[in-house]
């Protein structure tokens, strides 16, 4: 029995997607990208920094990596502290070390209450993305838009007025949107969003505001994800890290720029016996002349200056 042709008329049905929030394209058609200096391959560095509540709500959901035994885990909850009373500083050292410019994306309320980290971060000259008010404060389907629409202001607001260059980004507490996240951001003035990773290079995305540019930050070598997650190795992440920046700049040579987003977390990578993981990551990467290591920001800007902004 076929289906009524009807059931496949709809106001948004087309080719490749059915919706309008942006372009359909395969990565291999569109046009080229250079990067600054001729770079075949920008890397971003992204640096996530976060702050679990030890009487989390859990609403929606258990954010990864919260709290999982009962009430006050404090197992957990130190561990997570660990990043950033000790690990950060581990991977600043790195960062300096390699000649890194990192991304740091942090909760406001983690920037609010620690005067001297931030401080720190600052120093690095590094850029800083919102990332949300703090891990027990997700964005999701069914909220109250008014609800999210503070959550997202009080966020953005807050880490604007606690850093000394512009908050152009934003990474939501496990990555987790409502249908409205993206017309809050841009509506509080948020110029590319870190949340979707269905591609290896930004990309423009319609919302109520006017566009906005997506950064997927990949999820598959993450620290966090191979090693906390598929509980590989510290080694196995290494090599998958070193496999992927091969594979994207070897693409790049032939197809035009990529871009290589990583993402890590102090309280894993900053351990002492992980931080040389991470010390042999930056010192691959940066041993390749054909890099343009950036900012988020960097990597939006030079892009967009090609393809026009947004959609």
């Amino acid at each position: 029995m076929s289906l009524d042709k009807d059931y496949l008329e709809y106001p948004k049905r087309g080719y490749g997607h059915d919706h309008d929030r942006y372009e359909w394209s395969m990565l291999a058609d569109r046009p080229a990208v250079s990067w600054p200096g001729d770079k075949q391959l920008a890397v971003w560095i992204n640096t996530s920094l976060q702050f679990y509540p030890l009487n989390q709500q859990g609403k929606p959901f258990k954010v990864p990596n919260g709290m999982t035994m009962p009430y006050p885990d404090l197992r957990h909850f130190t561990l997570r502290d660990y990043g950033n009373r000790v690990g950060i500083y581990r991977c600043l050292k790195a960062f300096e070390r390699y000649g890194i410019r990192p991304t740091f994306a942090i909760n406001s309320q983690l920037a609010k209450d620690t005067p001297y980290l931030l401080d720190q971060l600052q120093a690095t000259g590094g850029e800083f993305i919102c990332h949300g008010w703090n891990m027990d404060h997700l964005h999701y389907g069914g909220q109250d838009r008014d609800e999210e629409a503070e959550l997202v202001q009080r966020s953005v607001d807050t880490l604007r007025s606690l850093v000394d260059s512009p908050v152009r980004g934003w990474l939501s507490p496990a990555k987790n949107e409502s249908w409205n996240t993206p017309d809050l951001l841009t509506e509080n003035g948020i110029e590319y969003c870190c949340d979707w990773v269905n591609d290896d290079m930004p990309y423009g995305f319609r919302t109520d505001h006017g566009p906005l540019t997506m950064m997927p930050l990949t999820t598959e070598i993450e620290d966090q994800f191979v090693i906390g997650q598929n509980l590989h190795s510290e080694d196995a992440w290494v090599e998958q890290v070193k496999d992927a920046f091969d594979f994207l700049l070897n693409e790049a040579r032939n197809q035009g720029g990529r871009m290589l987003a990583l993402n890590i977390h102090p309280w894993m990578i900053g351990q002492p016996h992980r931080i040389a993981s991470l010390e042999a990551v930056l010192e691959y990467i940066t041993g390749h002349s054909e890099i343009w290591q950036a900012t988020a920001g960097d990597i939006v800007d030079a892009f967009n200056a090609q393809s026009g902004k947004g959609n």
